[in-house]
């Protein structure tokens, strides 16, 4: 399964359940990723979400959205996420629904924006986490005065032999 962010450099991510910035590189970036396949967010991110036919997390019970699957654990969640190919299924936020499923997941696509923002949702910090590696990284771009590069994380594979 894969994730997919833009965190600025405490990683941020976002305040009062918007994006701390729009960048539209970041944006095409996210829709070449995730175009026709499944997208996993929580509530509130479906709804500051535009468009879309998402798999929303929630444990609100009586929560109902047309187009959209809705489920409310995580074990329902991971039940529904069988019939699909893990590399297709994308998380996108918020905060909550990332940290419950990062364990379960195997990359992190991060734009990494060299900025720092008020902000009172997070992502954890990969770069302190031992179990991720930086496996590609893209030359730092500008949008107006904001610099920002694309990283991808990937799990550690590596094993300890006995």
């Amino acid at each position: 399964m894969n994730m997919i962010v833009a965190v600025d450099n405490n990683w941020a991510i976002g305040n009062h359940n918007e994006l701390l910035v729009s960048i539209p590189a970041d944006m095409k970036f996210f829709r070449q990723e995730t175009d026709g396949k499944v997208v996993v967010m929580g509530r509130k991110t479906l709804e500051s979400f535009p468009n879309g036919m998402p798999l929303v997390l929630t444990e609100n019970p009586d929560y109902q959205v047309k187009g959209a699957k809705i489920v409310h654990s995580l074990a329902e969640l991971q039940e529904k996420l069988k019939q699909y190919r893990s590399e297709d299924v994308y998380v996108i936020g918020g905060e909550s629904v990332y940290r419950q499923l990062l364990p379960y997941c195997d990359v992190v696509h991060a734009t990494r924006i060299d900025m720092e923002y008020q902000a009172d949702a997070h992502f954890p910090n990969l770069e302190k986490d031992p179990e991720w590696i930086v496996t590609a990284d893209s030359d730092e771009q500008t949008y107006f005065d904001i610099p920002y590069t694309f990283v991808k994380y990937e799990r550690s594979r590596l094993t300890v032999q006995k």
